[in-house]
């Protein structure tokens, strides 16, 4: 593990802090990046937010359409076989 990088800032009279451009780099953090704040018991703590908002697996669950009814296990354990198998063949 690296020793972590220490740089320093200021907190303008708004309140807005800047970030250093080798911690925005190493982060890849652009400009528009929308980042948490986290209060730690060590400071402060910058995580960069996620894109997606958060999803439960029953909100989301047959949400992509398809057409038939429901796969029989032997058709399952085929497909999967068969994507293997393709999968290998293009590897070579």
């Amino acid at each position: 593990m690296t020793a972590p990088m220490r740089l320093t800032t200021v907190v303008s009279t708004k309140g807005q802090v800047i970030l250093p451009k080798a911690i925005r780099d190493q982060h890849r953090w652009d400009s528009g990046t929308r980042l948490m704040v986290e209060s730690t018991g060590d400071g402060v703590l910058l995580k960069a937010a996620s894109v997606f908002s958060p999803t439960r697996a029953q909100d989301v669950f047959g949400s992509l359409p398809r057409r038939g009814g429901p796969k029989t296990v032997a058709e399952m354990k085929f497909g999967g076989e068969e994507g293997m198998k393709q999968r290998h063949a293009r590897d070579r």
